[in-house]
C-alpha cells in the first residue's frame, strides 16, 4: 500500500464514483411522490441529491434498481441489536418485479431529461469520463436483484438495450437465479446452494452481453459459480471484509483471493452493520474502522482492487459522513490515514473506471 509521511490534507479536488446506492427506491417509494421532483430543486431528503452529491465531489456511481419486499420493519432497525438472523422475505413475482423495475428505470431517465446535461446515463467508460469531465452527475443503470427477468432472459436483452450495464443476481431472499445471504451476525457466507441453471445462463448472458455481474449477496456457493463461470473480472459492488465484521454479506479472505485472481474490485460499503466487529447498525460509527476494512481490502486484493460502493439511501451509514455531502471527510481520514493521494484517488474513482473498461470493453 502506498503510504506517505507527508500525505496531502486537501481533498477538494478528488472526485468519487461510487459501485452502489438505493437513490432510486427512495424516489420511486417516496410517500409524497415529489421527491423526484425536488432531486434538482433541493428537498429530496436522503442521502443522495443533486445538492448533496455537488458538495461531496460526488461524480458518478451505479445507480440500483431494486424491487422491494414488502416488510413491516426496516432491517436497519432489526440489526441495531446483534446477534440476528432476520427472516429472508418471500420471492417476489416476475410481472411485480418488472413493473417496479421499469418505474424506477423511467425516473433515472426522467431525470436525465429534466437535468438539462446536469445528470447523464453512461453506457460506456468513454461517457463516464465525458460527464465527469463536464461536472455531470455519471450515472449506470444497475440492477439488485434481478427477479423482473424471465427465466428465458428476454427482459435482459431489452433492459440492456435501454442501459443496464450491471446486475446483481440477487437481493438476499432467493429467486430462480440462485441464493442470497441471509442478514445473519455472527456468521459465514456459507448459507446453501448456489445458482440454479437459469443462473447459470443468466451469467453467461450477461459475459456475451458485457454486463457486469455483482457478487454482492450472493452465498458463498453461488459466488463460486459465479467465479467457475465467468470470463469477466470478478466484482462486488458494495461489500466489507469478514475477518474484521463476521457477518454473512461480507467477503471472507479466500472470496477475496478468488477477486484477486481475476483482476476484480470490492466496494467499500458503508452500512455500520458491515462495518462494525460488533455487526450493529448504529450511526455513532467512527470512521477508523472504514480504514481498517480498505487496509485489510488493500492488503488483500492490491491497490488496484479496492473501490468504494457506499449502499446510500440504501442503510444506516456513519454519522461522520451523513449524506454524499460528506464523502470528504472519508477522503481526509483516508488522507490522515497516511494513504498518498494517488492511492485515495484509485480508491475514491479511478479503479471503478478501470475494471468497467475491462468488464465492458473499449
Amino acid at each position: 500500500m502506498s503510504r506517505t509521511e507527508t500525505a496531502p490534507r486537501s481533498e477538494s479536488s478528488i472526485p468519487v464514483f461510487d459501485g452502489h446506492n438505493d437513490t432510486l427506491l427512495r424516489l420511486w417509494a417516496d410517500p409524497t411522490g415529489q421527491a423526484a421532483e425536488f432531486f434538482f430543486a433541493g428537498g429530496a431528503g436522503g442521502h443522495i441529491d443533486a445538492a448533496s452529491a455537488k458538495a461531496g465531489g460526488l461524480a458518478g456511481g451505479l445507480f440500483a434498481i431494486f424491487p422491494p419486499s414488502p416488510r413491516d420493519q426496516s432491517l436497519s432497525d432489526a440489526m441495531r441489536i446483534a446477534p440476528y438472523d432476520l427472516p429472508l422475505p418471500a420471492p417476489l413475482t416476475q410481472s411485480g418485479a418488472a413493473s417496479d423495475t421499469v418505474a424506477m428505470a423511467a425516473i433515472l431517465f426522467r431525470l436525465e431529461a429534466r437535468s438539462k446535461g446536469a445528470l447523464r446515463v453512461c453506457r460506456t467508460v468513454a461517457a463516464i469520463e465525458a460527464a465527469m469531465a463536464a461536472g455531470a452527475l455519471a450515472t449506470v443503470l444497475h440492477i439488485e436483484g434481478a427477479e423482473a427477468i424471465d427465466a428465458d432472459l428476454a427482459m435482459l436483452d431489452v433492459l440492456h438495450a435501454a442501459g443496464l450495464r450491471s446486475l446483481g443476481p440477487v437481493w438476499s431472499r432467493p429467486n430462480w437465479f440462485g441464493h442470497g445471504v441471509p442478514m445473519r451476525y455472527p456468521s459465514s457466507p456459507d448459507t446453501g446452494d448456489g445458482l440454479t441453471e437459469a443462473g447459470r445462463r443468466l451469467v453467461r448472458r450477461c459475459n456475451e452481453l458485457r454486463i457486469l455481474v455483482d457478487l454482492s449477496h450472493l452465498n458463498e456457493a453461488g459466488f463460486g459459480d459465479v467465479a467457475r463461470l465467468s470470463d469477466a473480472p470478478l466484482v462486488a459492488t458494495h461489500s466489507n471484509a469478514h475477518a474484521i465484521c463476521p457477518v454473512s454479506r461480507n467477503l471472507t479472505d479466500r472470496q477475496l483471493a478468488v477477486i484477486r485472481d481475476s483482476g476484480g474490485l470490492v466496494g467499500l460499503n458503508f452500512a455500520t452493520a458491515f462495518l462494525r466487529p460488533d455487526g450493529q447498525m448504529d450511526e455513532d460509527t467512527g470512521l477508523d474502522v472504514m480504514v481498517r476494512h480498505l487496509d485489510h481490502l488493500l492488503e488483500h486484493l492490491g491497490e488496484g482492487g479496492v473501490a468504494l460502493g457506499s449502499d446510500f439511501d440504501g442503510a444506516m451509514i456513519p454519522r461522520g459522513i451523513g449524506s454524499a455531502a460528506g464523502l470528504p471527510a472519508l477522503l481526509d481520514v483516508m488522507l490522515g490515514a497516511g494513504y498518498g493521494r494517488e492511492l485515495v484517488e484509485r480508491i475514491a474513482w479511478r479503479n471503478w473506471l478501470d475494471v468497467l473498461r475491462r468488464t465492458w470493453g473499449g
